[in-house]
């Protein structure tokens, strides 16, 4: 194993357990029928929702998926190009 495949492993087992975190750490909506009949509520959360709590995490868990992501892409090219 080269030095690449092992550092790339090791970011995409943290990658995964990050992942893992961020997505039992996100709360569930479960809006269902309420939002069909009722409609969304205009809250004060509803505006600011870029500064709660649950935007913070999906950001977090957008920015590990695209890191996760990418390190599988480059790790696949480099080692049908290295063998």
């Amino acid at each position: 194993m080269t030095a690449v495949n092992i550092i790339s492993g090791i970011i995409l087992v943290i990658a995964s357990v990050a992942i893992i975190l961020a997505v039992l750490f996100s709360d569930t909506h479960n809006s269902g029928l309420n939002s069909a009949i009722g409609g969304s509520s205009d809250s004060f959360f509803g505006r600011n929702g870029g500064n709660t709590r649950e935007a913070k995490i999906n950001k977090i868990t957008s920015i590990v998926v695209l890191v996760f992501f990418v390190v599988a892409l480059v790790v696949n090219v480099l080692s049908a190009y290295l063998g």
